[in-house]
């Protein structure tokens, strides 16, 4: 999986298809994502003794087909890339405009 928390995302596929947010967390094992303010879900919370219950809004996981990576310098979707810099190592870059993601 190529993407890392922090990425600006835009989702292409589902129900939430063209809502764009940011990583909150990766499951590499699983290649999902979770994306604010994407698949929210409903989830009942029992209070206790310092909090109080009720219904709260969570974020669910997304696969990490369904997404691509907003390019910093054109603000469209793109794939990513890789390449090595001047140091050789390795470097996420753009496909549209070749920019570095890290």
């Amino acid at each position: 999986m190529n993407f890392k928390v922090g990425d600006e995302v835009v989702v292409i596929a589902g129900e939430d298809k063209g809502k764009k947010g940011k990583i909150i967390k990766t499951f590499k094992d699983e290649n999902k994502l979770i994306v604010e303010g994407v698949r929210v879900q409903k989830k009942h919370q029992k209070g206790n003794g310092q909090e109080t219950g009720g219904i709260i809004d969570i974020n669910g996981k997304i696969d990490a087909s369904n997404v691509m990576i907003i390019d910093p310098k054109t603000k469209q979707r793109t794939r990513i890339g890789h390449t090595t810099d001047k140091n050789n190592k390795k470097v996420r870059i753009t496909k549209k405009s070749d920019s570095k993601l890290d």
